[in-house]
């Protein structure tokens, strides 16, 4: 018989790892505490319609595209996909208001258009070093199951080594960008990619400038919704001979003569397993969630390492007097004081940047119209704090009708239909993803180190491994699916050494 893995969490890490572990002839059990696949890909019913909820944004697709091809599919044949001519629509309370294009001449005209001739040159310098920042690091970093810094020196080599020195890796994000632009807003607009990895710009370091070249290679929209990819991988898996079970609440990992023996469930099921891959927040596996035995495969994360944490709203309604992309963020005045207001002092921002994703909007520059109500998913930052600070009701609503001011600045009214808005709280993703505060995004990318120190595929226990965007390469959709992609293989090679 085969040997047998469980994997904890049907989020996009434990599906990717299912992929190509059944790919490969291995017995697998994937379980799911809630009644769906995709972990934070969720979606909520809104007024007899249903909003996605999670990330909205679909980039890598060439993650996708080999995960299915090592598993004899075709992506194409379980999604279908979109490129998106707009990237994202930005506007500033002063008016101004500025469209980044897969096309990166038209980015250039916008901007200088937008900012001057100078601040277009200087945007084509800053898509040169965030190429090269991404290509000194996807082989040696990104795709590599070692995570700290003298593997990462050693692997790039000597010819190599010369190109991380030249990306600033110890360069804050923000630092780099003061350098780089005059413009402030152009600051604040790239700037914002630190917020990908739940991060601020003014602590991140340079080196996740890559997110643009990355967002350049392209976005896609997702027919019927993002929720759409974890249900094309549970099909996959489960095509392949992964075994899906949902509404199983594991209670605890059995650790036996110091090796991962098997789960039990909440009800006393026992599952034996040779090895299991942890896809959940390893800050729930550190505070002891899954039994004591468990809680020292990897290192605490202490709260003031955690990463943002967020409010949405989800809104079927009408928006009016503003012209939204698929993707639009609408800056605060005052960035500094947004993000020190979250990660010092641990308060909801009293003007915070708001992006809004207009889930019925096509990808066309021209298709910035929708008739009637429409399906907006609005989403701000929020310190992580869930588990410790309740922000009463008068925080919120104080907070909400901030938000809603600051859109009103940019020229956007936004009237709900009857259904109430479905509003969700640092709180409330504390209740969804335990231990965690709310922070969506596991570790924050402050300084240089801390990229290094998500914890990688193995974990200290033997037969226990780690996938999501709690671990390394880091968030996102496409870094948690290469997590998963790296488990499974680092799984493999364990069990095949120990067959030896």
């Amino acid at each position: 018989m085969s040997r047998h893995v469980a994997i904890i969490g049907a989020g996009m890490g434990g599906l990717a790892a299912a992929v190509d572990l059944a790919s490969r002839g291995v017995r697998v059990t994937v379980l799911e505490r809630t009644t769906v696949p995709g972990g934070k890909l969720r979606r909520l019913p809104v007024n007899g319609t249903r909003i996605d909820a999670g990330p909205t944004v679909f980039t890598m697709r060439w993650v996708f595209d080999e995960l299915f091809d090592a598993a004899g599919a075709s992506l194409e044949d379980h999604l279908s996909l979109r490129p998106a001519e707009v990237l994202a629509r930005h506007a500033w309370t002063d008016g101004g208001r500025l469209d980044l294009f897969a096309d990166r001449k038209r980015s250039e005209d916008a901007i200088g258009d937008f900012a001057g001739a100078a601040e277009a040159r200087r945007f084509q310098d800053f898509c040169r070093r965030s190429a090269q920042v991404w290509d000194a690091l996807e082989n040696t970093f990104v795709r590599n199951t070692q995570t700290n810094p003298a593997g990462l020196v050693r692997r790039a080599g000597l010819r190599g080594f010369k190109g991380i020195v030249e990306i600033s890796p110890y360069a804050t994000l923000w630092n780099t960008l003061d350098k780089q632009f005059r413009d402030p807003r152009l600051r604040q607009l790239f700037g914002r990619y630190a917020t990908y990895c739940g991060s601020s710009p003014f602590l991140s370091p340079a080196t996740l400038m890559l997110i643009t070249h990355v967002e350049q290679r392209g976005v896609w929209l997702v027919d019927e919704g993002m929720h759409r990819i974890p249900e094309a991988l549970a099909d996959l898996a489960g095509a392949k001979g992964a075994r899906l079970r949902y509404s199983a609440d594991v209670s605890e990992i059995v650790v036996d003569r110091r090796r991962a023996r098997g789960l039990r469930l909440a009800d006393g099921e026992m599952v034996e397993a040779d090895a299991i891959v942890f896809n959940a927040d390893t800050a729930s596996l550190a505070a002891g969630h899954f039994g004591s035995a468990a809680a020292r495969a990897v290192d605490p994360l202490p709260p003031s390492d955690r990463s943002l944490s967020a409010i949405t709203w989800a809104i079927h309604g009408e928006a009016s007097g503003f012209p939204l992309s698929r993707h639009t963020v609408f800056f605060s005045s005052d960035y500094p004081a947004e993000f020190h207001e979250i990660f010092k002092k641990g308060f909801l921002p009293r003007e915070p940047t708001t992006y809004i994703c207009a889930q019925d909007r096509g990808a066309d520059a021209g298709d910035s119209s929708a008739p009637g109500p429409e399906r907006l998913l609005c989403l701000i930052n929020a310190p992580p704090r869930g588990d410790t600070k309740s922000f009463d009701g008068v925080e919120i609503e104080q907070c909400e009708e901030r938000t809603f001011e600051l859109l009103a600045r940019c020229g956007l009214t936004i009237n709900p239909m009857t259904a109430p808005i479905t509003r969700t709280t640092p709180r409330d993703f504390d209740r969804m993803f335990p231990a965690t505060g709310g922070a969506l995004y596991g570790r924050a990318s402050h300084g240089w180190k801390a990229t290094f120190q998500r914890p990688g595929a193995r974990s200290r226990i033997p037969g226990l491994y780690m996938a999501g965007g709690s671990t390394h390469p880091g968030p996102g959709v496409p870094m948690a699916t290469l997590s998963g992609r790296t488990a499974a293989a680092t799984l493999l090679k364990d069990l095949a050494s120990r067959r030896r």
